[in-house]
C-alpha cells in the first residue's frame, strides 16, 4: 500500500503537465492510484482499472508509456514550448522533470502488478480484467530531446495547415501535386534556394511566382514539404478571404522554432479591399517586424494582382496615373518574383514523351506527338497540367 501511497502523492504534485491528470486514461488510472492508496472496495478498482485499459485502447495504444508519449509530444504545454525554443527556466525544467519521472513510473508497472493489487480486495474477479502493455522507455531525457528536435503541439505533429474561418486546421495528408513537377527546374530552383534561406536562419524576401495556369506554380511549393533537409519547415495555406488575419497569424507564429511559409494561392483582388491594404503593409514592412522564421509565397497567372478595366483609366480622379500605379504595384513589392512561362511546341512535346515513359505508356513516338498536339490544340494549353492530363486520358483508353 506504501508504493500507492507514494504514486497518490507524486499525482497530487503534478505541475507542469497539470492538464494531464484530466486525460481520460490518467483521470481512470488516478482514481485506481487513489483507491488503491486508501484501501478501497474491489468493485471501485476493477471499475477504474477497466476504464484505464478502455480510453487507452479508445486512444489506439496498448501501453501507457505510449499514450503518454504521444500526449507529451502533441499537446501544448508550457514546458513543450519553452523547451522548443530553448527558453525553459530552471523551475519549469525542474517540475517537469519531476512530472515526467512520475509518468514514467505508471508507465513501467507490469499489468500483473496493477492486477494483484486490485485483486486483494476483489479476489477472484480481477482475473477478469484485461493487460496493457508495461513501457520504462519514458524519460525526461528522451522527451527534451524530441521538442528540442521538433518541438512539440500541432507544429510537431504536421507539417501543413490551413487558416479558414480565423482558425488554422491541420492537414494530415497533404496533396504534394508530385506528377506536376516536371520542367521549370531554374525556376523551381530560385524557389527552393529561397526557402533553404529560411530554413538556415536567415532573413528572406517574400516570393511570387506568377504566368500561365497549370505551369506548377502551387505544385512548386506544395513540394517544398518533401525536401528531406526542410524537416522544420511548415506551410499554412492562406484563404484569400482572410487576408487581414495575416498580422495575427505572423505575430503567433513569431518565436517558434519552425520556420513557416504563409501561401496564398491564386492571388489577384478585383478592388482595393481590406486584404489588399493589408497584404500590402505586410510585404512592404510596418513599424512591426516580420519575423525571420515567416515568410510569404503567393501564386497568381497574373502579373499585376488586382484586375484593371479601362474604365479605371477615364473616371475624375486628377492623378489617374498615380491611381493606377498604386492599383498595379503590389507585385513590385514581393522581393522576388518568379515567371512560369507557358511552354512551346517543343518543350510541351517532350514534357508528354518523359510522362508517358514515367507512367509506362508504350506508344511510338510519332503517334503519341500528334494525338498530343491534337490535345493542345482541343484543350488550348501547353502545360505540364495539360501533359498529365493528355496522359491520364491515354491511361484511361
Amino acid at each position: 500500500m506504501e508504493q500507492w501511497k507514494e504514486l497518490a502523492q507524486r499525482l497530487c504534485a503534478v505541475s507542469a503537465y497539470r492538464e494531464f491528470l484530466q486525460l481520460p486514461a490518467m483521470e481512470a488510472l488516478g482514481r485506481l492510484v487513489r483507491a488503491l492508496a486508501a484501501g478501497g472496495a474491489g468493485g471501485a478498482l476493477m471499475d477504474a482499472y477497466a476504464e484505464t485499459f478502455y480510453q487507452l485502447q479508445l486512444a489506439g495504444h496498448d501501453s501507457l508509456g505510449g499514450y503518454l508519449w504521444e500526449h507529451l509530444r502533441y499537446d501544448e504545454t508550457p514546458y513543450g514550448d519553452a523547451a522548443g525554443r530553448g527558453a525553459a527556466n530552471d523551475s519549469l525544467t525542474a517540475a517537469a522533470r519531476q512530472d515526467i519521472e512520475t509518468f514514467g513510473a505508471l508507465a513501467a508497472i507490469k499489468s500483473g502488478v496493477w492486477k494483484s493489487a486490485v485483486a486483494a480486495a476483489a479476489g477472484e474477479g480481477a482475473d477478469l480484467l484485461p493487460a496493457w502493455r508495461a513501457d520504462d522507455t519514458l524519460t525526461f531525457e528522451a522527451v527534451t530531446a524530441a521538442y528540442r528536435e521538433n518541438g512539440a503541439g500541432e507544429y510537431a505533429r504536421h507539417k501543413a495547415f490551413l487558416w479558414t474561418d480565423h482558425t488554422l486546421l491541420p492537414v494530415a495528408d497533404p496533396d504534394l501535386e508530385e506528377h506536376a513537377l516536371i520542367g521549370y527546374e531554374d525556376e523551381r530552383k530560385e524557389v527552393y534556394d529561397n526557402t533553404r534561406a529560411l530554413l538556415s536562419g536567415h532573413s528572406v524576401n517574400n516570393m511570387l511566382l506568377y504566368g500561365a495556369a497549370g505551369t506548377g506554380k502551387s505544385a512548386t511549393v506544395k513540394s517544398l514539404l518533401k525536401v528531406p533537409e526542410f524537416s522544420d519547415l511548415r506551410i499554412i495555406e492562406v484563404d484569400k478571404q482572410q487576408l487581414a488575419d495575416i498580422p495575427a497569424l505572423i505575430r503567433r507564429l513569431a518565436g517558434l522554432r519552425q520556420k513557416f511559409i504563409l501561401f496564398v494561392d491564386d492571388l489577384s483582388f478585383e478592388t482595393a479591399d481590406v486584404g489588399y491594404s493589408v497584404l500590402k503593409t505586410v510585404l512592404e514592412g510596418s513599424i512591426e517586424k516580420r519575423p525571420a522564421n515567416v515568410v510569404i509565397y503567393a501564386t497568381s497567372n497574373r502579373r499585376h494582382l488586382m484586375r484593371e478595366t479601362f474604365s479605371d483609366r477615364g473616371d475624375d480622379e486628377v492623378h489617374v496615373r498615380e491611381s493606377i500605379e498604386e492599383r498595379t504595384a503590389l507585385s513590385e513589392r514581393f522581393g522576388i518574383r518568379v515567371l512560369f512561362r507557358a511552354l512551346n511546341k517543343n518543350q510541351y512535346l517532350d514534357m508528354v514523351q518523359a510522362l508517358a515513359r514515367q507512367e509506362g505508356v508504350d506508344m511510338e513516338t510519332e503517334a503519341l506527338n500528334k494525338l498530343a498536339l491534337q490535345w493542345e490544340r482541343e484543350h488550348a494549353s501547353r502545360t505540364p497540367r495539360s501533359a498529365c492530363q493528355f496522359i491520364r486520358y491515354l491511361q484511361s483508353l
